[in-house]
């Protein structure tokens, strides 16, 4: 889909990859070029959303959202992903300010009670990552010898803390926010709890790190879940969620 020079790919529930795509990020010495692929199995629940979107020449925003199963979470996820979408976002500023109106007008229909959602989204701009994320879908910033967990692994109803999702509270809080200068090399995991549940993070990481490419990284995330599935099915284990994922390369561009 284009919209006046604005590339963006939205998860509808029926995909499984998309092929990846090369967009420029700006840094401060440098300009870093980057790649990604998507990882998008919505056939458990359907309630699982992804964005990608190319804002311009140095910038863009990455996003997963999970649904809450059983309170009407597919609407809620697909709500955000449209308002993301559609949105202007030239700061982090304009991101939180979707995140907020979005909040409002699902915490008004739901009670919040209904229309819950979580959110991790990354946007670039000249060089600078910055992330904000409520609830369980993760974002991992992998280097070479380090990884780091750039929002909340917190469920959004766990009871060891606030409530952390997108329309159970009338005012938005408890955000997770990070900020990070990219430098060549880096490579970041935005995924689900779908994702998270079935391959623990140090060997997501391990994937990750290890891949030639974000499609092969991807693809062989894709086959690991597929057989652990299996296993479980095996096992009498009937529970399945939604698996979805965006993984991205950053490189110096030549």
């Amino acid at each position: 889909m284009h919209q006046s020079g604005i590339e963006t790919l939205t998860g509808s529930g029926i995909s499984f990859m998309q092929t990846p795509n090369s967009q420029d990020c700006y840094a401060k010495e440098a300009m870093i070029t980057s790649t990604v692929a998507i990882l998008h199995d919505n056939t458990a629940h359907g309630e699982d959303q992804y964005v990608v979107r190319t804002l311009d020449n140095n910038a863009f925003l990455d996003a997963v959202m999970d649904g809450v199963t059983g309170r009407r979470g597919w609407e809620a996820s697909q709500t955000l992903a449209e308002a993301l979408t559609a949105a202007p976002l030239t700061s982090p500023t304009d991101l939180r300010a979707v995140l907020e109106d979005v909040n409002d007008r699902l915490h008004r229909r739901g009670w919040g009670r209904f229309l819950l959602t979580t959110i991790a989204a990354a946007l670039c701009l000249d060089g600078t990552l910055y992330t904000i994320g409520a609830g369980d879908s993760p974002i991992v910033l992998i280097r070479s010898e380090t990884s780091q967990l750039l929002s909340s692994r917190t469920s959004g109803f766990s009871p060891l803390g606030p409530p952390r999702a997108i329309g159970v509270s009338p005012h938005l809080r408890n955000l997770s926010h990070a900020e990070v200068a990219l430098a060549p090399g880096d490579r970041v995991v935005l995924a689900t709890d779908g994702v998270m549940d079935m391959v623990p993070r140090p060997e997501l990481v391990d994937i990750v790190r290890s891949a030639a490419s974000p499609d092969a990284a991807v693809q062989q995330l894709h086959t690991l879940l597929t057989t652990r599935q299996a296993q479980a099915q095996a096992r009498g284990e009937t529970r399945r969620d939604d698996w979805t994922a965006i993984v991205r390369f950053f490189r110096l561009a030549t």
